[in-house]
């Protein structure tokens, strides 16, 4: 039955409305994640940490991620080590110094990184004494699991340095990934945040509408030639004898 010419060209008829509602659908679904319509931050210009932020507060979305400037001093004695953090150019330690501004606030520095082969001393390292530092706020890490007998930490975690700071006073929420290392340390590289972005469920909706009617007309072109195969299949009436 399928194969006689009115159905096979009915069938080319159902697959050219499947692959048009099948084209309408990929439309939609691509709509569905663009990128939000919203002014593009200016995340790579400097500006001063103390205008997109504030100690005590949890860090915004302005400030997230944005390329900062902020003069403090390093604190002496407070410097730890996260070990174990990725890096593209391989796995490493990241040193970790507390930076005191005038007013007194705290902030986190993530002033540079060794890889783990590195035969360089952990322990002692000066760094720099402070002054006007530029590098990406970031938000703060959970904390993680680690040894403390052996002093191990994966995780930059303020609310665990407030606890380690001999005078921590009022802590930025985010830790500054500084922009330029201090030598004998490799600069720890960073990325602009991503754009802003969401899911449109209408137009998910509508990708989903024009998935169920490709398959539609194809079920339509099946039924069709069933009901015409059953109904010459069905047994035919004796013609009533005179």
């Amino acid at each position: 039955m399928a194969k006689r010419p009115k159905w096979i060209g009915a069938l080319v008829l159902a697959l050219t409305i499947a692959a048009v509602f099948a084209g309408l659908g990929q439309w939609q679904w691509e709509r569905s994640f663009a990128t939000v319509d919203v002014p593009t931050r200016q995340t790579e210009t400097p500006v001063a940490l103390g205008s997109v932020a504030a100690p005590q507060q949890v860090i915004s979305t302005e400030a997230s991620g944005r390329m900062v400037s902020v003069e403090c001093t390093f604190v002496q004695g407070d410097d730890l080590w996260v070990t174990d953090r990725l890096h593209p150019d391989g796995r490493g330690d990241w040193l970790i110094q507390h930076c005191a501004t005038a007013e007194g606030y705290s902030l986190a520095v993530a002033t540079g990184w060794l890889p783990d082969s590195s035969a360089a001393p952990r322990e002692g390292f000066a760094g720099t004494t402070g002054g006007v530092l530029t590098g990406r706020y970031v938000p703060t890490e959970s904390p993680q699991s680690f040894d403390f007998e052996a002093g191990a930490r994966s995780a930059i975690s303020v609310a665990e340095l407030i606890n380690l700071w001999e005078q921590p006073g009022p802590v930025y929420g985010g830790y500054l990934v500084a922009s330029s290392a201090p030598e004998g340390l490799r600069t720890i590289s960073t990325e602009p945040p991503p754009p802003d972005g969401e899911l449109n469920w209408l137009n998910l909706f509508y990708a989903a509408e024009w998935a169920i009617f490709a398959l539609f007309a194809l079920y339509l072109w099946y039924r069709l030639v069933r009901d015409e195969w059953e109904s010459e299949q069905a047994p035919q009436p004796e013609t009533l004898k005179a």
